[in-house]
């Protein structure tokens, strides 16, 4: 799993003209960086975070992979800017008392001016803005990543390997139900997911993460195949129109392309030949191969990925299914079936 601050390159040479960053993170302030309140089991912790990765149109389904394994903070997709431990930590945020002092300070503290505050649950966003005066975000997409934060919590606060409540213990994400219902295990528990499980899901989203994060620059690609081939690839996946830019960047098979290319583009086989050296300048072609390598190293892992999952579930299904059935012949009156 590679640092999500490596972001998709753009493969083409032309400005796409995309909405900036700057611009996203102008609805929350502070440039799009944000703070965090995180419930801790005995305290408060607050943390940034680039508040833009909330505000992207598939948060979530990503949010969450930057959590799953603890060698992934080393890329520091929070960082700790306080933690305070409460006496009475009931009291220190709800309807009745408002924001406590010690809290209240503690945020002030760290917040700069616009800067919004991402909360963990809806009520603390009207009693923080009507006490303090600061903007709070709370919204599927912020829960997610208080899922990660849970996930990883013993690396991330002193107070990290207490136990958390069970409404605070979130063991699948919105994000892990989308990469588990796209590969068919839709019907795993909650009360079934096990570290493991956790880890073998991220491993997997991770290697659809890899080629799906190139998408929009394909669809630059597409632009020009269409424009001066006359090539239609819209309907072609990402690694089959990867393929194609890299026969078009290195048209003498400097590189080891993966599949019978042929067989694979037909009748537009001979175009993508012929028309190769129209194509110069246009693709940035280191991208190009470094998009390439890493799309074909994710579809290799992904079928490996796919079948740990599988045998994690079928494991995680029989302790279930014996558990509950010891369960029910412990219970009064209950008569074992032989």
């Amino acid at each position: 799993m590679e640092e999500r601050k490596m972001e998709e390159e753009d493969w083409d040479q032309d400005d796409d003209g995309s909405v900036s960053s700057i611009d996203v993170g102008a609805q929350l302030g502070n440039g799009g960086l944000i703070l965090v309140l995180f419930e801790t089991p005995t305290g408060f912790a607050l943390f940034g975070y680039d508040g833009i990765k909330l505000l992207r149109p598939n948060a979530l389904k990503d949010v969450w992979g930057e959590f799953v394994m603890e060698f992934m903070l080393q890329y520091q997709p929070v960082w700790l800017k306080d933690f305070q431990a409460f006496e009475d930590k009931a009291s220190a945020l709800n309807f009745d008392t408002g924001v406590s002092e010690q809290l209240a300070g503690m945020i002030r503290k760290c917040i700069c001016p616009g800067q919004t505050l991402a909360v963990g649950k809806p009520e603390y966003v009207t009693i923080i803005e009507s006490d303090l005066g600061i903007k709070c975000l709370w919204n599927a997409e912020v829960m997610e990543l208080m899922w990660g934060l849970n996930n990883l919590k013993e690396h991330l606060v002193p107070d990290g390997k207490s136990e958390l409540s069970k409404e605070d213990c979130l063991p699948m994400c919105e994000g892990m139900k989308f990469t588990l219902n796209k590969y068919g295990f839709g019907d795993l528990k909650p009360e079934m997911v096990t570290r493991s499980i956790i880890e073998a899901t991220g491993l997997l989203y991770e290697t659809d993460y890899n080629v799906r994060k190139h998408g929009e620059s394909m669809r630059y690609a597409c632009k020009h195949l269409k424009e001066t081939s006359g090539i239609n690839a819209e309907d072609w996946d990402l690694l089959k129109l990867a393929t194609a830019i890299m026969m078009l960047c290195y048209p003498n098979g400097e590189h080891k392309l993966v599949g019978n290319l042929p067989e694979l583009f037909g009748d537009d086989y001979l175009k993508l030949v012929d028309d190769a050296p129209k194509y110069k300048g246009i693709f940035r072609k280191f991208s190009c191969l470094r998009a390439y390598a890493e799309m074909v190293r994710s579809r290799r892992i992904r079928s490996k990925a796919a079948r740990s999952l599988d045998s994690l579930v079928t494991a995680a299904e029989r302790i279930y299914d014996e558990a509950q059935q010891a369960l029910m012949h412990a219970q009064p009156g209950v008569i074992k079936q032989e």
